[in-house]
């Protein structure tokens, strides 16, 4: 049996919860294979929403399964806050949450060091979300982490205090910033607490029996292609692989597992923080897109900065990832557009291109853009593609032709109904 991967091909942001929530019931298992609670997955259904920051999106779907793999990197408060609202929802997870133990733990100290690191940068600041995900990825390279299996160990406290020592001697080389130390490792060791309670593994071992025992398994990813620690805009990215590839390192399968790659774009593009965007719409439309869509991060709340689709970008993170099929979310905030955008070339200096340069944090780069049709008009009672406005099709047909993937599903709404799923 192979994984099918779901992952985001722009800068984060695409709607991936939604669709692995539509899929989970094809499956026996969903599973987070890296990122942390800088993720912010958002689900909409029986009139409440719901944002998940590291529990796999499969989590409402009844006897479903759910895994966070060992590439991820867990804040025990983070998560106890999630599980609480689960609770609160009426949400039976108990019996179907397992996490692995070779994931990291983020220590409040963590999440010290991002906030003074970050304050420190001034203008040159990456845009953290200061969770504590890249000083936590620094010590798992650097082998000082702390990993959830160690909550098992007897010297759990003397690890954990060895550690601290550490971050809080590096913490001297920064100017001060505000930290209720006390008040945070108050809260995470009450998360530690009901980490123990939940169901550990080993999640090599675990997903791999899985396999060998015919069973589904969807991967979950986190943020989005374009801030891959190895392939993003760097150094504007996050601490992990955010491709299809991290599937691999963050459950502990071979490439050969791999099946589907399922990626997902909006119909426009977002970006929160800081970093190159080449087709970003600085002006009044830029504004409109960002109000119609509500793009606020759902894990800071943060304006994202918006603009048309980048169709070299997409092509560039297609095949990164080996995308086999195409999911378009949000094109129900471009109902009020006469006419919308595509970027499908970059310019520097004169001459054009489809790659993304080395250098793009450095170059000034700017896009060729055509304009299609827009169809002025709302999408909110479509049901099949055969609905849409004619100029919506013709989008959509754009974009297929251009990346030469088919568009398998195309979202119209946030709630999990609002999806128009293409058959053959």
């Amino acid at each position: 049996m192979k994984v099918d991967v779901v992952l985001g091909l722009q800068w984060g942001d695409e709607g991936k919860g939604k669709i692995v929530d539509y899929l989970a019931p094809n499956y026996d298992i969903v599973a987070r294979f890296q990122g942390g609670p800088n993720a912010g997955h958002t689900l909409k259904f029986d009139g409440k929403k719901f944002v998940l920051h590291t529990i796999p999106s499969g989590i409402f779907r009844p006897d479903l399964i759910n895994l966070i793999g060992s590439g991820v990197v867990i804040d025990p408060t983070t998560l106890r806050r999630e599980l609480e609202e689960l609770d609160a929802a009426k949400v039976d997870y108990k019996d179907r949450l397992f996490i692995a133990r070779k994931a990291n733990l983020i220590l409040p100290t963590h999440r010290y060091l991002d906030k003074a690191s970050e304050a420190a940068k001034g203008k040159a600041k990456i845009g953290s979300t200061l969770r504590g995900i890249g000083p936590t990825y620094m010590d798992k390279t650097g082998r000082n982490a702390l990993r959830v299996g160690d909550v098992e160990q007897e010297d759990f406290l003397a690890r954990y205090a060895k550690l601290r020592e550490k971050h809080l001697d590096l913490l001297k080389i920064y100017p001060k910033v505000e930290f209720d130390l006390a008040a945070a490792e108050q809260e995470w060791m009450n998360g530690i607490e009901l980490l123990r309670t939940l169901q550990l593994v080993d999640g090599e071992y675990y997903i791999n029996k899985a396999l060998a025992d015919d069973k589904k398994v969807l991967a979950e990813g986190a943020q989005g292609s374009m801030l891959d620690i190895d392939f993003g805009t760097y150094p504007f990215v996050t601490s992990s692989n955010t491709i299809t590839a991290g599937a691999c390192t963050g459950l502990g399968i071979a490439p050969s597992k791999i099946g589907e790659v399922i990626g997902i774009t909006k119909a426009y593009c977002t970006r929160v923080g800081s970093g190159p965007f080449p087709s970003e719409l600085l002006d009044e439309t830029g504004d409109f897109l960002r109000k119609e869509g509500q793009e606020f991060g759902a894990t800071t709340g943060r304006p994202r900065r918006c603009g048309w689709i980048d169709l070299p970008q997409l092509q560039y993170t297609c095949m990164l990832n080996g995308v086999t099929q195409l999911v378009v979310t949000k094109m129900d905030v471009l109902d009020k557009f006469e006419s919308i955008g595509a970027a499908t070339r970059y310019i520097h200096k004169g001459n054009e291109s489809s790659e993304l340069p080395y250098d793009i944090c450095e170059k000034d780069l700017d896009t060729k853009i055509i304009m299609l049709r827009g169809w002025s008009e709302s999408l909110d009672t479509v049901t099949t593609y055969e609905q849409l406005p004619e100029a919506a099709q013709d989008y959509i047909n754009n974009i297929q032709e251009y990346l030469s993937i088919p568009v398998s599903m195309i979202s119209t709404g946030p709630e999990r109904h609002k999806l128009i799923v293409r058959k053959g």
